[in-house]
């Protein structure tokens, strides 16, 4: 790790902050907190001066204002400036403590209870010197429910009445605003802030030490970095908080588009082979036979990628498109360009599922062209192969020597293809397919396996807002597919109340009707197993998400089973634990109309083309993210039928799942329905989690918000790498990308 340009700020906390001496029962509470903000602190990944001044507040409480109560909700965190109306004590039923029950009160009367457990009688005596009606405080901890009235069990608190002993210098004046923090164990919000306000009390002075110049402060109107850490962890007012906000947010935003300029330009540097259109070769012979008409975006981005492949300079380009885009077709032209000029392009794909699918598809547009190595095989034909885990020893042993003789010009496989024993002849063209399911080191064994470096296209079937592509994936050139082809006939989607029993006994006898019809369909489940209470999975993680028991793909294809509504038709799981041979099979089956129905988990998420199957039901909708969910039902309506989507949740319209269902009953659109994800969740959520498996590396930056703000970061950083690419004299930024990419390296490099 480099080491920091500013010997304080790379300092452990506990070295500059010590735990004072106390006599009065105030001091006493100032060093307790201290104490608990040096010990949790680390817990939480906060070990440095640095790291402590970079974590910001989550939110401030203006103390003047009594915190609205009636507004609370059951099951969520919160920290209310509230007074305390009447203090009652009683022994529980065993003795063992002693119960402060407490009833809080806002400036309209509502109330909330909360409960002190006070383990002698000590403790219950401070508690009520500390808490007398009357007395404002700070109390924080998760709202519950208790004999039917909403209730704090065992919250933290902080006086803020002025005049107190315990009252602080710093929270005496009326218009004051407390920064709240969001804690860990014994580092509560309380602690935090104690421990920040020591290091703030030490602050050298930083303007030598700045990333952003004088120049550029002054062009943007931002403040120097030592008056926006005072101001953001104690603001007297909200214009003050919100200047430092936007400050660290532009910082941000500067230091990450600087390494991805930087990234850029090094990637210039590097040397490909150049791959040049051939009008009398296998694309040729493959557009011919092209079944429809490429659509004006599917032809605009062919030509893209086509003028980036004949260069020797290696093409990094980003494809993304809605549900249904084309996005396969572009690649296998792309593919077939540079088999055209005697070399080899690899897809790799997430799943066996999606590999399969993938080879299916691939084989049956290309029809003969992709018989080569037979003897019915036309001059310009090549082999389109299959490598993945799930092939036997013989077929593996054919599948390693087609790629290292060159025979197969078309390798696809999952993450067997990234094996030391896979070899190619003559890689040419990298196909990633669903990018964010890979880690750099993955997708970086293909790209760096000979001399010169093959041409690489990241495929991704989540609409990214123009945003995001150039925050996230802002090393990249982005194509996008604007246009879908047509479908003959409208896909529906519907959202089913769960706890109305006659909208599920219609949900059950529409897909009996759609089987009897001839088709097939999908039923996704969050889960493979284990009918116990929720746990975090790759899924959402709403605050008005109530824990549950989730539906689970064992339990729903044996209750589907025995519903007489679906009596004769033929169900099938489809899951993560089943082996790739039975993966295969079951969707071979399910594609010969074998099997009427797969109950599922996502892994029928991307790929999966069956055109028969027009009806998919996801149980626990709210579960999954609109992105997904778009991709979920992407899967049904693409043949000669009408698709609908049924998604069945418990959760009421007006939370925040009920909000993303309802977008996604009513729009088609996946670049409208990712603006809105991205707006009614948490950019973590988007960039992270939820999309990539890596918690949000964004502190402050809004990717949706602050757009322009982004684009001001874009430019200057362009500018700063073009006049200075080492950044030998930009050495305080230099320092701030080192420190950016300590443990986040795959956030950067996750194109």
């Amino acid at each position: 790790m480099t080491t920091s340009l500013v010997p304080f700020l790379d300092l452990k906390v506990d070295k500059v902050v010590s735990v004072p001496p106390a006599t009065t029962d105030a001091e006493k509470q100032r060093a307790q907190l201290i104490s608990q903000g040096l010990k949790g602190l680390p817990s939480m990944g906060i070990h440095t001066v640095r790291d402590a001044l970079y974590y910001f507040p989550r939110r401030y409480i203006d103390q003047s204002e009594n915190s609205d109560l009636a507004a609370l909700e059951v099951d969520t965190e919160v920290t209310v400036l509230a007074e305390v109306l009447t203090l009652t004590q009683r022994r529980s039923r065993n003795g063992d403590k002693i119960l402060t029950n407490v009833v809080l009160t806002d400036d309209n009367g509502a109330t909330l209870d909360a409960t002190f457990f006070a383990r002698n009688t000590w403790s219950a005596r401070y508690l009520e010197s500390m808490l007398k009606p009357g007395t404002r405080a700070l109390f924080s901890g998760k709202v519950g429910r208790y004999q039917g009235r909403r209730q704090l069990a065992g919250p933290d608190y902080e006086l803020l009445d002025v005049g107190t002993e315990y009252a602080e210098q710093s929270l005496a004046h009326a218009d004051d605003l407390v920064a709240i923090y969001r804690g860990k164990g014994k580092a509560t919000s309380q602690a935090i802030r104690k421990v920040i306000r020591e290091l703030l009390s030490q602050l050298p002075d930083l303007s030598d030490f700045e990333p952003l110049d004088q120049q550029m402060r002054t062009k943007y109107r931002l403040l120097p970095l030592g008056q926006a850490l005072r101001q953001i962890h104690q603001p007297r007012e909200r214009k003050e908080y919100r200047a430092a906000r936007r400050r660290f947010r532009f910082e941000e935003a500067l230091v990450l588009q600087t390494e991805l300029a930087r990234r850029r330009a090094d990637a210039q540097t590097y040397r490909a082979e150049a791959w040049p259109l051939r009008d009398d070769g296998i694309l040729a012979a493959f557009d011919e036979r092209l079944p429809f008409e490429l659509t004006d975006s599917q032809r605009k981005v062919g030509d893209e990628l086509a003028a980036e492949i004949a260069t020797e300079t290696p093409m990094l380009r980003l494809v993304q498109g809605d549900v249904g885009a084309g996005k396969t077709v572009v690649a296998m032209r792309a593919m077939l360009q540079v088999v055209d000029g005697g070399g080899q392009a690899a897809l790799l794909a997430p799943t066996e599922v999606l590999a399969a699918q993938h080879l299916r598809s691939v084989r049956a547009l290309m029809g003969d062209l992709a018989a080569g190595g037979t003897l019915m095989a036309e001059a310009n034909a090549t082999k389109v192969t299959l490598l993945t885990g799930a092939l036997g020893a013989k077929e593996r042993k054919q599948a390693l020597l087609d790629a290292a003789s060159g025979q197969a010009g078309i390798v696809i496989g999952t993450h067997a293809l990234l094996s030391d024993q896979v070899q190619f002849a003559n890689l040419g063209l990298v196909v990633v397919d669903e990018q964010h399911r890979f880690g750099v080191e993955q997708r970086d064994v293909l790209r760096n396996r000979g001399e010169l470096t093959p041409h690489t296209m990241v495929m991704t079937a989540t609409p990214i807002p123009r945003t995001v592509a150039m925050t996230v994936f802002g090393d990249l050139a982005v194509s996008t597919l604007k246009q879908t082809p047509a479908r003959r006939h409208p896909r529906a989607t519907h959202v089913v109340p769960e706890g109305k029993e006659q909208w599920m006994a219609r949900t059950w006898a529409r897909l009996a009707d759609e089987v009897k019809a001839g088709h097939r369909g999908f039923v996704v489940c969050n889960r493979i197993s284990d009918t116990s209470i929720e746990e975090d999975t790759q899924t959402t993680s709403d605050e008005d998400a109530e824990p549950r028991i989730l539906h689970t793909v064992e339990d729903t294809v044996a209750r589907l089973s025995t519903l007489p509504a679906l009596a004769g038709v033929r169900l099938a799981p489809l899951h993560g634990r089943m082996t790739p041979a039975d993966k295969d099979a079951t969707m071979a089956a399910f594609s010969a109309g074998e099997i009427d129905v797969v109950v599922s988990t996502t892994v029928i998420e991307v790929g999966v083309d069956v055109p028969e199957a027009t009806i998919m039901v996801v149980l626990d909708a709210d579960r999954f993210g609109i992105s997904q969910l778009h991709q979920l039902r992407g899967r049904v309506g693409r043949g000669a039928d009408p698709g609908i989507c049924l998604l069945v949740s418990p959760v009421a319209p007006e939370t925040l799942a009920g909000q993303r269902l309802a977008a996604l009953e009513a729009s088609e659109d996946g670049f409208a329905l990712a603006e809105t994800d991205l707006k009614l969740r948490h950019e973590g959520d988007v960039l992270g989690g939820a999309q990539s498996g890596f918690a949000s590396s964004l502190r402050l930056l809004r990717v949706i918000d602050d757009a322009d703000l982004i684009e001001q970061a874009r430019s200057e950083a362009q500018h700063i790498v073009a006049d200075d690419p080492q950044l030998a004299q930009h050495r305080v930024l230099a320092a701030a990308i080192a420190e950016m990419l300590a443990g986040r390296e795959e956030f950067i490099e996750r194109s």
